[in-house]
């Protein structure tokens, strides 16, 4: 049986990731435990690494850096080990190098990038960018097979993530302008949107994650 690390750091709508990665597995007949945990040992012990996030990004990097050797499990186990990593909502924007959110605040600097507040071209949307939006997929992934342009997903979010290497980009979405909505690198992966809101699409983004190997 896999197991499944869903991070708890006090920031994060834990019991609805828990259960779409649950369903997610058991849709796609994968023996997976789903362990939500603030726990470092079994941050690195897990077979893949789910980091949520809700919230300001500075009280959520707070939330992190305060669970004594959680932050040093996951850069062992994601950067060194190349567990599969995702991360969701403020989760995949603390994979920046730095959030501009009421001041500059470090990130775990592991997709070069910073995390911005929104300023949409048209003064009548509204912030936060909260509802159902439209995905551009931008290149193929593993873990958005399956998904079509266009396709729904649900976002509650104020800032967003401005990578430092467009290839890092991995589909994006349209509020005012352009906003990231997925990015990543090697084992890693982010999603602004929540997948576990996101009906279909997030199960089946969910799913893939669930059986991917980087």
């Amino acid at each position: 049986m896999s197991l499944v690390a869903l991070i708890d750091y006090g920031s994060g709508n834990l019991r609805s990731a828990e259960k779409a990665l649950a369903r997610a597995a058991e849709e796609r007949g994968i023996s997976a435990q789903i362990a939500v945990t603030s726990d470092p040992a079994v941050a690195a012990k897990a077979g893949r690494i789910v980091l949520p996030g809700v919230g300001a990004f500075a009280d959520c990097m707070g939330g992190l850096t305060a669970l004594p050797g959680m932050v040093e499990a996951l850069r062992e186990a994601v950067l060194v080990k190349k567990v599969p990593f995702l991360g969701i909502c403020v989760g995949m924007q603390l994979m920046a190098s730095v959030g501009r959110e009421f001041g500059d605040h470090k990130g775990l600097n592991w997709i070069s990038g910073e995390v911005i507040r929104m300023v949409p071209a048209d003064p009548d949307l509204k912030i936060p960018h909260m509802g159902w939006n439209e995905l551009r997929l931008l290149k193929p992934h593993p873990v958005l097979e399956g998904l079509e342009n266009g396709v729904h997903a649900y976002f509650v979010h104020s800032f967003m993530f401005r990578a430092a290497d467009k290839s890092h980009l991995l589909a994006t979405t349209e509020y005012g302008g352009t906003v990231a909505a997925v990015v990543g690198r090697e084992n890693i992966i982010g999603t602004q949107f929540h997948p576990e809101k996101s009906q279909a699409t997030g199960l089946t983004l969910l799913g893939n994650f669930l059986t991917w190997t980087p």
